[in-house]
């Protein structure tokens, strides 16, 4: 008989006999052999397995070897992120001995999100834990490219937002890289590539490509008219998704990358309202992700809106695919992106040694050597505290005198006392040395003009962000740095002037039944709580649009 693999960080608990009892109302209790498979690697379950006899062997079936990665005994379930998300199973569940299992049909499991919060917790808790353990262990499929080549970077940055279990391949630093090419028949002028399970190849692939081999939902050509779209799935829409759609609303959300936006790439938010031990962006995205799933939103990812138009009395958002989508009402969620640093070649490092977020995926990247960071807002405090845990040293380059000034006063506090960083203030970035990676920084003190090397292997850039509203162009009006402007702010064009006595909503742009929340708003706070706030606020404003008619 197998010995039960050992859980030792909680991603395995073992449910009791009444959590068993709920779940078996509408699942099936089914007696299974040795041999036989539960869960199949490439393929999408709907289907949540308990395990009531037997054990059951969760196995990496990659083409070079087959490793077990644990072995689960009665009272175990099985599963992890991706099933909750339709995605398609990362690993085979094989039943090691005759047994018997509860299979559970996997919408049961999300109706417990709103009937046993206790229950689903514990499950949605074990799911996340279980994927970041998918991430560490080289698991899933393969990407081979070039760390100078924008396609690999774009393939990567696709693969780590959505936090889909893979292993990159170096073409330039990895001595297996050119022997997998010659096996798989590919040149390297075809890179990069993306490998499913040593059997299927994708040359590369687009965003929408990969999104489809893992069974992320992606746009297709679809005419029916939504309630509501939401453009841009960080905080903002995220709520704007679950309150429109757990108001009935017919709702779609369409996202360029990932869900979570810039919280996303924050490894830790500690000033979150009801989580005082602080929660990941990914994971708050996460969450809400399911939520929004459970209300009936639908999520589309590489669903980049290139133009808004008009079509019969409605808003017609066109994709970057050629694709359409119709809505009576949109809502702008499309935040902000962090600027590039203005030095000379940074490009060369980008994904390599430069980085715009600072989750566990860029840390493991970057061993414990030396890091920068540069910026003064609260991102950039929340991954120099969190690098300081991991890392030899943080320098923390500042353009000012004060780190108070844009930065809550608890991470000052945490950072002023931090052993194992420095602040630099009135310090700018001036040159980055090293060929292919980082060596080193050389800084310049903006007040005495003094320079400086620092001996870095990485640098982190959070120094503020432009909104993401190039593909508005003159559809709606924006303010001298390209937000969108709302409520008062806004003024309708002369042809919408229908009702000469009506006035925009707080939340509505210079387009009649389009809204804006978030950081891509003129004059919003730029805190993941009053993003969440403005989402659920702009569906108040939908149906109060709705009842003027």
């Amino acid at each position: 008989m197998s010995v039960e693999t050992p859980d030792d960080v909680g991603a395995f608990p073992r449910l009791s006999q009444p959590q068993v009892a709920t779940l078996a109302v509408g699942g099936d209790r089914r007696p299974v052999s040795a041999g036989a498979i539960l869960v199949r690697a490439g393929a999408p379950s709907d289907e949540f397995f308990v395990i009531l006899s037997g054990t059951v062997a969760i196995v990496d079936e990659d083409a070079v070897e087959r490793r077990v990665l644990r072995i689960h005994g009665p009272g175990r379930f099985l599963g992890e992120l991706g099933l909750l998300e339709g995605q398609v199973a990362f690993y085979t569940a094989q039943m090691i001995e005759d047994g018997e299992v509860l299979a559970v049909p996997v919408d049961r499991i999300r109706a417990l999100v709103e009937h046993d919060p206790m229950l689903s917790d514990l499950i949605l808790r074990a799911y996340l834990i279980r994927r970041c353990g998918l991430l560490g262990m080289v698991s899933g499929f393969r990407i081979i490219g070039s760390c100078y080549s924008p396609d690999t970077r774009r393939l990567r940055e696709f693969a780590v937002r959505n936090r889909l279990p893979h292993n990159w391949i170096d073409l330039e630093r990895d001595s297996r890289a050119e022997q997998l090419l010659a096996d798989l028949g590919v040149a390297a002028e075809d890179t990069p590539v993306v490998i499913w399970r040593g059997e299927r190849v994708l040359r590369n692939p687009t965003n929408a490509e990969l999104a489809r081999l893992v069974g992320l939902p992606v746009p297709e050509p679809l005419r029916d008219v939504c309630d509501l779209i939401v453009v841009g799935a960080g905080p903002a829409g995220l709520a704007a998704a679950v309150y429109g759609a757990s108001d009935g609303l017919d709702t779609s959300v369409l996202e360029a990358i990932a869900a979570g936006g810039q919280a996303g790439t924050s490894s830790c938010i500690e000033n979150y309202l009801g989580f005082p031990a602080g929660i990941s962006g990914t994971e708050l995205a996460e969450r809400a992700v399911i939520q929004a799933g459970k209300f009936g939103a639908r999520l589309l990812v590489s669903a980049e809106v290139v133009g808004l138009e008009a079509e019969d009395g409605h808003h017609l958002l066109r994709l970057a695919g050629g694709g359409a989508v119709l809505g009576r009402t949109l809502v702008l969620a499309t935040g902000a992106r962090y600027r590039r640093l203005a030095v000379t070649g940074i490009e060369r490092f980008e994904g390599t040694s430069v980085y715009y977020a600072a989750t566990h995926q860029e840390a493991s990247m970057c061993g414990v050597d030396p890091v920068a960071i540069v910026g003064g807002g609260n991102s950039a405090g929340q991954a120099t505290v969190f690098l300081a845990g991991r890392v030899a040293h943080v320098h923390l380059l500042i353009r000012g005198d004060d780190l108070g000034k844009s930065m809550s006063r608890y991470l000052v506090e945490r950072i002023e006392q931090h052993p194992r960083v420095t602040v630099h203030r009135n310090t700018e970035v001036r040159e980055l040395i090293g060929v292919g990676e980082l060596d080193a920084i050389e800084v310049e003190n903006n007040h005495t003009a003094q320079r400086e090397t620092l001996p870095v292997r990485a640098l982190f850039v959070f120094i503020g962000a432009t909104p993401c509203t190039q593909w508005l162009a003159d559809s709606v009006a924006l303010d001298a740095h390209g937000f969108v402007r709302t409520g008062l702010d806004a003024v309708y064009p002369a042809e919408d002037q229908h009702d000469p006595g009506r006035r925009p909503l707080p939340l509505e742009t210079s387009r009649p039944g389009v809204f804006a929340v978030g950081d891509v708003r003129s004059g919003s706070v730029k805190r993941v709580a009053s993003a969440v706030g403005e989402g659920a606020m702009a569906v108040r404003h939908i149906h109060e649009y709705f009842e003027r008619g």
